[in-house]
């Protein structure tokens, strides 16, 4: 069994949390996105991070937010880490890391080669980097639409900071994904639903399994 550390994204109900818990998901991600169909409100959201396990890392993702909705986010909510997935400037994501005292995930997506040279602006300004796929021109949604792109773009890559792989991946190709780019750590969002926003504990546990495989 392969060392791989899984971030199950968009948990919505308590059964989400128990699956990830059970199956052995080390991060869980909550979404503070109303566009979203895993969007949580902040008075639920903070009974689902009091569910969450000793060990797990609780992780907010946020979109382009203002100080205000950080402070309340952060009052209100037990987190371990903020994920930052909207079009914040590495001088924000300093900013934001300085200001809360959280470890920062800044999500960067990829389309292809030319997406890689911004990459390396940001690790000086964050703890972690999430390399998601890009999403389409007018997409709704910055991420979490179930879209990969081309792994073999950042095979071997090392960057200043932790990483983590995002962006279509599933329990069929999950294996394939890590082998491809070396990943440590992958993030997946609709590819374990059985619907947009609807958690399965079967696929869960079945994602985890496969990137640990």
């Amino acid at each position: 069994m392969s060392d791989i550390a899984v971030k199950i994204c968009g948990l919505r109900t308590a059964n989400d949390v128990a699956a990830c818990a059970d199956a052995g998901a080390r991060y869980v991600g909550f979404v503070f996105f109303p566009k979203s169909p895993r969007h949580l409100d902040i008075t639920d959201a903070r009974e689902l991070a009091l569910e969450v396990p000793a060990g797990i890392a609780k992780v907010a993702l946020t979109v382009n937010a203002d100080d205000a909705a950080l402070d309340e986010l952060v009052a209100q909510v037990p987190l371990d880490m903020l994920q930052l997935h909207g079009s914040e400037t590495p001088e924000r994501c300093a900013e934001v890391r300085k200001r809360y005292g959280l470890p920062v995930m800044k999500a960067i997506g990829i389309a292809d080669r030319d997406d890689l040279t911004k990459i390396d602006t940001y690790t000086g300004a964050v703890d972690q980097l999430l390399i998601d796929a890009k999403p389409p021109q007018n997409a709704d949604l910055p991420g979490g639409n179930g879209l990969s792109f081309d792994w073999r773009l950042i095979a071997a890559r090392k960057w200043g900071c932790p990483w983590m792989l995002a962006g279509g991946l599933t329990p069929e190709n999950v294996a394939e994904a890590i082998r491809l780019t070396g990943a440590k750590q992958v993030d997946v969002s609709s590819g374990v639903e059985s619907a947009p926003g609807q958690k399965s504990a079967e696929l869960i546990s079945g994602f985890i399994a496969a990137a640990m495989s």
